[in-house]
């Protein structure tokens, strides 16, 4: 026994603890924050393209007209302003009803994945989510001790006839996806698959979690509908202003039928009271004062970009056994290593070469998931990309 599980064992934890898988995020930060290192490891969107003056235009405004009203507590639900924006939004960009009363703030899209197992999972219940799947929901939903179920995905999205045996057999509490530009793999629901994942929620009890972090990312600037809009009763929606304003604010929300938000309200009460209420004006006055669409258009083309560049350099100078997925939109995408090349290795040895990565194994709740990577593309400039691409390309053809 060394001497942190020493220090450990003098300490009684739950045993929910034990069934929660080795946090790889916190590897991930760290070698993001190292400048030696390239990282295509982290989820960061571009800094460059966080609008630091307008922001701090708005907080001037903020503090000026609503000063100590702005530092006291608050309600629970948030903000009603950036509620009302985010609901005309829903409006009027993907033509669905949204009121604000069906909107609630939290701290970040990452919170509203821990409130929404606490009031939906029972120990034993099963989880059915995407093959990959989100690496953060993953963590979060293991601490409620459920049962996963993995449903495959396919180049259109999740495997429609997998997804209507694991409702039937499987009876989720809820399904959670990503159906825009999907972490880790990058991969978008076509609109039939959209449709059908409806259809098929419509004859159960299960609910879909549709985590649309991603949507405003598309890089042709089109939305695509929601399932959400073709299942509204069965479907609960998160958004975040993490990957379009600033990560660093924690703004994000949840968008569900009000009978589900009565209770993700006790459980939010009970955890934090509610959301950082200075952020949430701040926030507002300076959507109030800018065009987001204006602002999301050249951040999501600069993505399209950086993804194209990666795609072709993949294409190009890594060996031709090596496969990839093409985003539409989005930060990531996910590649299939050569065989006999373990994403566990290529991290390691990435690292020792300055190049780092994200294995691929933590996406798998199943297991498997060894021969693939995931890459970010959002928050590496082009040349800094060549480079990155070019150490990537040296420590897989050494490993190969």
């Amino acid at each position: 026994m060394n001497q942190t599980e020493r220090r450990a064992a003098r300490y009684r934890f739950s045993d929910r603890m034990r069934n929660v898988p080795e946090s790889f995020l916190s590897e991930l930060f760290r070698v993001s924050a190292d400048p030696a290192i390239i990282s295509f490891a982290g989820g960061l969107p571009s800094t460059g393209y966080i609008d630091a003056p307008g922001i701090a235009d708005a907080a001037r405004e903020v503090f000026d007209e609503y000063g100590r009203t702005a530092l006291q507590y608050s309600t629970t639900d948030g903000h009603l302003p950036l509620r009302d924006f985010i609901a005309r939004r829903y409006r009027s960009r993907l033509g669905i009803p949204a009121t604000p009363d069906e909107i609630q703030i939290v701290n970040g899209s990452q919170q509203c994945l821990d409130l929404a197992a606490k009031i939906l999972v029972n120990p034993g219940d099963t989880i059915a989510m995407e093959r990959p799947g989100y690496l953060g929901a993953i963590e979060a939903f293991s601490l409620y001790e459920p049962s996963f179920c993995a449903v495959p995905l396919t180049a259109s999205g999740v495997d429609v006839t997998a997804f209507a045996e694991a409702m039937e057999r499987k009876r989720p509490a809820f399904f959670y996806g990503i159906p825009n530009s999907q972490n880790p793999s990058g991969i978008s629901y076509t609109e039939p698959v959209r449709r059908a994942v409806a259809r098929i929620l419509e004859d159960t009890d299960t609910l879909f979690y549709e985590d649309d972090a991603f949507g405003e990312l598309f890089f042709d600037g089109k939305p695509r509908p929601p399932v959400k809009k073709y299942a509204p009763d069965r479907v609960i929606m998160s958004g975040s202003f993490s990957k379009i304003v600033a990560p660093g604010m924690r703004i994000g929300w949840i968008y569900a039928p009000q009978e589900i938000l009565a209770e993700f309200n006790v459980a939010k009460q009970a955890a934090d009271l509610h959301s950082n209420f200075l952020c949430q004006m701040i926030l507002a006055r300076y959507l109030e004062r800018h065009d987001l669409d204006a602002h999301v258009a050249p951040i999501a083309r600069a993505y399209g970009e950086n993804c194209r560049l990666m795609c072709d350099l993949l294409d190009d100078r890594f060996p031709p056994a090596m496969t990839h997925t093409t985003p539409q939109g989005g930060m990531f995408l996910m590649a299939t290593l050569p065989p006999g090349v373990a994403g566990m290795k290529v991290f390691r040895e990435g690292i020792r070469q300055g190049v780092a990565v994200l294995p691929g194994t933590p996406f798998f709740v199943d297991g498997g998931g060894e021969e693939t990577i995931r890459l970010n593309f959002s928050a590496t400039a082009p040349d800094e990309m060549l480079e990155g691409m070019a150490r990537l390309a040296r420590v897989i053809g050494g490993l190969s």
